[in-house]
């Protein structure tokens, strides 16, 4: 097995075909099959399943994989090692967000740190809460953000996002200055079911309240138009709403609640040189920037 195959094959698991694969590293689609039968032949174990709904691992493949991620990660690092010694910088980080905070703060975030490491490349994933952790867990990204709770991760806390009641226009509510939590007993309720919902829920269950939810939902958009469309109200992070709502109106929750936002990684220590980098950039941006949510 030679590292190229190794690479191959975790291109293959990440693009979910053979061809998407042999685009982002200049091969054919025969060319990538070369490579994973030889490398299949030589470990003596098949893989990857090949089906009409595309490509997913075998009970072997998902059993080696994270050490094949693993093997990747120390390569790189050891690339990176050398360049800085030779006074350049190379590398890739491979980077999990959720949609709120890839709108809103990953722009920034990039030019930022494109600025110091121009040469560096710099990879997203989007997903869940969920998803980022996993794929933390799995080694398919370097460093993610999300928000508490967080379980066998490091967090590094950068910022408090508040949540709020979202009602339609014409709502009887709309002329509040706070809802309470227990307004939303007899009120058609939307649930965000993005990751917030955690916090949401333990909040309704300390004040010992049911709200009556009507619909589940995973985007922010969706939920939002919904609401607009006076199918219920809902409860959703600051960072969520529009900038210019239309025909929805936002209001402060009573009591407060807010979610911790925050880098996710296995281990700083075990980080790769320029993924230290960034993560230093992204806490200097937070700390100094002070960027308004």
């Amino acid at each position: 097995m030679n590292f190229f195959q190794l690479e191959v094959f975790l291109h293959v698991v990440e693009a979910g075909s053979f061809t998407k694969a042999g685009d982002r590293i200049g091969l054919t689609q025969s060319g990538v099959s070369h490579n994973m039968t030889a490398l299949e032949a030589e470990l003596g174990v098949t893989l990857l399943k090949r089906d009409r709904k595309g490509i997913t691992l075998t009970t072997a493949g998902e059993q080696v994989i994270p050490h094949m991620r693993a093997i990747a990660a120390n390569l790189a690092h050891i690339e990176q090692k050398v360049a800085a010694v030779n006074g350049m910088e190379i590398g890739k980080i491979t980077i999990g967000s959720f949609p709120s905070f890839t709108a809103k703060f990953i722009p920034p975030l990039f030019s930022a740190f494109k600025e110091k490491y121009p040469t560096i490349e710099l990879l997203i994933h989007e997903g869940g809460y969920e998803e980022i952790l996993k794929w933390i867990e799995e080694g398919t990204v370097d460093i993610g953000f999300a928000a508490k709770p967080v379980k066998n991760v490091e967090f590094i806390p950068l910022l408090t996002d508040p949540l709020s009641a979202v009602v339609y226009e014409d709502h009887p509510l709309r002329g509040r200055t706070a809802i309470n939590l227990e307004e939303f007993v007899d009120e058609p309720f939307i649930m965000l079911r993005s990751g917030c919902e955690t916090l949401i829920e333990e909040k309704f269950l300390e004040a010992k309240i049911k709200p009556s939810i009507s619909y589940d939902m995973k985007d922010n958009q969706t939920v939002l138009s919904m609401v607009a469309g006076k199918l219920g109200i809902t409860i959703m992070p600051n960072l969520a709403l529009p900038k210019k709502p239309e025909r929805i109106k936002s209001l402060p929750l009573n009591p407060e609640l807010s979610r911790e936002i925050g880098l996710v990684m296995k281990s700083s220590k075990h980080l790769s040189p320029a993924a230290k980098e960034f993560t230093k950039v992204v806490q200097d941006f937070f700390q100094n920037e002070k960027p308004p949510v």
